[in-house]
């Protein structure tokens, strides 16, 4: 299959029309319109084969996630998605992969009116790279530098579901408990109602992609303080408290990633609104924790005692 035969299938199953775009897919480059009055926020992330997903991943869940974990950044910044760009490596122009991948990138972008609006393809190893805009009202993005001592943590949803999907491949499980873990590792679902649901509201934010220690390491140095986690306090799901126990649940949930999840700070004083607003759109979230003077991040069991893990969160060149 040639080079442009690809690109039209991929264009043809992610047409979503938006009148801010200007000129799509087929010229040198697209041209576009931000609405007035609005702060353009950008972001890309890349996906490796073997790296970011196991190389038997479905085609179509390949390319959800491929939108999903940028579509995640977005609603970490309380932006609402409008533009994407692809770009896709492959091994080689295989017809049947590049069909089912662009309509798993498809019923996500649909679902949150993204238009996709160019990108490349190339030969090589599996990868795919994947640029998101979306818009924010001026100075109200979510941010990992507002968190303050005295406020509140939060996380939405559930945690540790992805990575033990991963883990739950070296075991025996019920299928709806392999069905459900391995939902939420090739299909998260990113929070954008939520994140725009918070602005004014939290005081920090960030996505949980590689772990929630990891992740909220990065608000706590941000913002100049210390946070501490209620390891009893994280929220799980039935297919999760199924399939793991005690100290080993724990640690997926602390470590794992993958969640795409956000984790974010409030003020006590704001904490009954953002909940009921939260529940309102049907996401629900939990408080974990507490920002406190110092630094670094910190977990501690239901008798206090600080937990010491040994995996803390993906880092790419350790």
């Amino acid at each position: 299959m040639a080079e442009f035969d690809l690109i039209e299938r991929i264009r043809s199953r992610c047409d979503v029309a938006r009148n801010d775009v200007r000129l799509g897919i087929g010229d040198d480059a697209a041209i576009l319109a931000p609405p007035p009055g609005h702060e353009l926020v950008v972001c890309t992330d890349t996906l490796v084969a073997g790296v970011h997903f196991p190389l038997e991943t479905p085609a179509e869940a390949i390319g959800w996630k491929a939108l999903a974990v940028n579509l995640s950044d977005l609603a970490a910044m309380g932006a609402t998605p409008a533009w994407a760009l692809l770009a896709l490596t492959l091994p080689e122009a295989d017809a049947n992969f590049v069909d089912r991948f662009a309509a798993g990138f498809a019923a996500l972008a649909a679902q949150h009116h993204v238009a996709l609006v160019g990108g490349d393809t190339t030969s090589g190893p599996l990868t795919i790279t994947v640029t998101v805009h979306g818009f924010v009202p001026p100075g109200q993005a979510l941010r990992r530098d507002g968190a303050r001592v005295g406020d509140q943590v939060f996380v939405t949803g559930t945690l540790g579901d992805a990575a033990a999907a991963l883990a739950a491949r070296r075991r025996q499980l019920p299928p709806s408990q392999r069905e459900a873990l391995d939902a939420r590792l090739d299909r998260p679902e990113p929070r954008l109602a939520a994140g725009a649901a918070l602005r004014g509201l939290a005081s920090a934010c960030i996505d949980v992609s590689d772990g929630l220690l990891a992740d909220l390491r990065h608000v706590a140095a941000r913002s100049g303080v210390g946070i501490e986690i209620d390891a009893a306090a994280l929220p799980a799901s039935p297919a999760l408290l199924g399939a793991f126990d005690g100290d080993e649940r724990i640690a997926l949930q602390l470590g794992g990633g993958d969640d795409y999840e956000l984790a974010f700070t409030a003020a006590p004083a704001l904490a009954g609104d953002l909940l009921r607003d939260l529940a309102r759109i049907g996401c629900g979230a939990t408080r974990i924790g507490r920002v406190v003077d110092g630094e670094g991040v910190r977990a501690f069991d239901a008798a206090g005692a600080a937990i010491t893990l040994t995996h803390a969160g993906w880092e790419h060149f350790a």
